[in-house]
């Protein structure tokens, strides 16, 4: 039994300019999932037709149609691959396939064909790692864009799972900002999530882009709201993105996104009912207030 065995979840919808590129650059992997399910949330373009040809070739692929429903980046898009989860580990109980990885990669990035081998090594390298991924960019305007890089914080566009951990951390929780709360309860359980600089992958569109960033930094903000994020954290961080130079994020993205946050935080609307996850973005929120607290002070 090769221990390297991985299983792959990718949602999409309308991707027929993306597509290609992205089934290429999977297909070619160094190490190939053992199963692959590619979940096709309505599609209304040439998706579904690129899916079945795709299928037709490779038996290790799969695709899961959903009904056709308005796109929504909050608990639609988690309600996707919460579905897509639960078909491929059923599919593999019912058919005797065994993994020892669980990923997921957006249809919109193309991958180093090492990609998930590289992971994988990290794996191998420290039993404590329980999520990790490579460093995302994003095409803006011809060009790639390499966003912040940040080594505790694995991107959720292209991601493995130990299982241990995917268990520990009771699956892909429904919820906003599913990613961000996997990683915290797998720190909370004990477990080492990694970014690794020197693994790339690359999104074929700006970050927050699938309705435009005006409307994708609002919904952020609010998802931030939503898992616990304080407001000094959000106006920190809001803040950096008003200022942002490298050609990254369009005008008006950090106002949009403390909009977004205030949106929920002025009405006191319902929070993540997991108060481990709340309080950690607390303490968050306080270390950032300190530090930056410390910097002033030293540039004084």
């Amino acid at each position: 039994m090769d221990l390297r065995e991985y299983i792959l979840i990718t949602p999409c919808k309308n991707e027929e300019d993306s597509l290609p590129k992205h089934i290429e650059s999977v297909i070619n992997q160094t190490i190939k999932p053992v199963l692959w399910v590619i979940v096709d949330d309505g599609s209304t373009d040439k998706t579904p037709r690129i899916l079945k040809e795709v299928t037709g070739v490779y038996p290790w692929i799969k695709t899961l149609g959903l009904s056709e429903i308005p796109r929504d980046l909050g608990i639609h898009v988690a309600q996707v691959y919460r579905t897509g989860f639960q078909y491929t580990i059923d599919f593999c109980k019912n058919n005797n396939i065994i993994f020892n990885y669980i990923g997921v990669v957006d249809a919109d990035i193309i991958l180093d064909l090492n990609y998930f081998e590289s992971l994988i090594a990290e794996f191998e390298k420290n039993s404590q790692i329980g999520i990790c991924s490579g460093h995302i960019g994003n095409m803006v305007n011809g060009k790639v864009i390499w966003s912040s890089f940040k080594e505790d914080m694995p991107s959720g566009g292209a991601r493995l799972w130990r299982k241990k951990c995917f268990e520990d951390t009771d699956g892909y929780i429904l919820t906003c900002s599913p990613d961000s709360v996997s990683n915290v309860k797998a720190k909370l359980k004990g477990w080492s999530t990694k970014q690794f600089n020197h693994i790339k992958a690359v999104s074929t569109r700006p970050y927050a882009s699938a309705e435009g960033q005006w409307i994708g930094y609002k919904k952020l903000g609010l998802n931030n709201y939503f898992i616990g994020y304080t407001p000094i954290h959000i106006l920190l961080k809001g803040t950096k993105l008003m200022y942002s130079t490298n050609g990254y994020y369009k005008p008006g993205a950090g106002l949009a996104y403390i909009i977004g946050y205030f949106s929920g935080y002025v009405k006191k609307a319902p929070r993540l009912d997991d108060k481990e996850v709340i309080k950690y973005y607390k303490t968050r929120g306080k270390n950032i207030l300190c530090s930056t607290l410390k910097l002033h002070r030293k540039t004084k």
